[in-house]
């Protein structure tokens, strides 16, 4: 029985097996993590170097009926830490309770923005993700301020992850091959526990100041009400991409002033 990848999922199956086993070994598990979810595990190709490693207790999630049944087939092990579902309609902390997190995975290119995303409502529980994501994304993920790549999703996870671009790879290795190169990233959660500002309010600021990244942050912020004397710093000449995580709190900081 093979798993047919389906367009709709997104599905692009990794093949090579020194790939797939360099992403198993890019994970460190910080100290007492033991729980370890692979999202869209496919035929398993990840999975089966996972399950070699007796210190982590690895669990999968699949939306896919017929890669579910063909994991459950195969790795008959595994069977009770399949999660027949769709990973973004799922709490992490009702499937994982009180147990810190790695993540890994292929994620499909259509759904990694929202895994990240995820990841951040999850940042207390999900100490290390690693993940194969188209190569652009992955470049904004760790691109330092300054850069036209840097963005939304830069800014949010730099704030609470330290982001490594690990390798490359190439399109030939994946059934079917995509149109694109992938990248695989490793975040580690850092030592920040909360930022020193309204977390809510700084998501929304970071959200804001991007809307309209070409405008300065004195024009892109208008909507959070703002008045002209508040927005007479430096600060507000710039633009959103220019700005790092402790000059967004800052700005977090005035916005919350008024």
């Amino acid at each position: 029985m093979l798993v047919r990848p389906k367009k709709h999922l997104g599905q692009h199956f990794l093949s090579d097996p020194n790939i797939a086993r360099r992403i198993v070994e890019s994970l460190r598990l910080p100290d007492g993590v033991r729980e370890v979810l692979e999202i869209g595990p496919g035929m398993g190709v990840l999975t089966q170097y996972l399950l070699e490693k007796s210190a982590y207790q690895t669990s999968v999630v699949e939306i896919d009926p017929e890669s579910v049944a063909y994991l459950g087939q195969h790795y008959p092990a595994l069977a009770p830490r399949i999660y027949a579902t769709d990973v973004l309609k799922q709490d992490l902390e009702t499937m994982f309770p009180d147990a810190p997190l790695t993540i890994i995975g292929n994620f499909p290119y259509n759904i990694s923005s929202q895994i990240f995303f995820q990841v951040l409502a999850s940042r207390q529980q999900v100490r290390e993700v690693v993940g194969m994501i188209q190569k652009e994304v992955a470049e904004r993920l760790a691109e330092p301020p300054g850069s036209k790549t840097y963005g939304i999703l830069s800014v949010l996870l730099q704030a609470y992850y330290d982001i490594e671009y690990l390798f490359t790879v190439p399109p030939h290795v994946f059934i079917p091959p995509p149109k694109v190169e992938s990248a695989v990233v490793r975040l580690t959660r850092n030592a920040t526990e909360k930022l020193d500002c309204d977390e809510k309010l700084f998501f929304r600021v970071v959200k804001q100041a991007f809307s309209t990244r070409r405008k300065t942050l004195r024009n892109a912020l208008k909507p959070l009400g703002l008045s002209s004397e508040a927005m007479s710093g430096d600060i507000f000449d710039k633009r959103a991409e220019q700005l790092g995580v402790a000059e967004f709190v800052m700005l977090t900081n005035l916005v919350a002033q008024q």
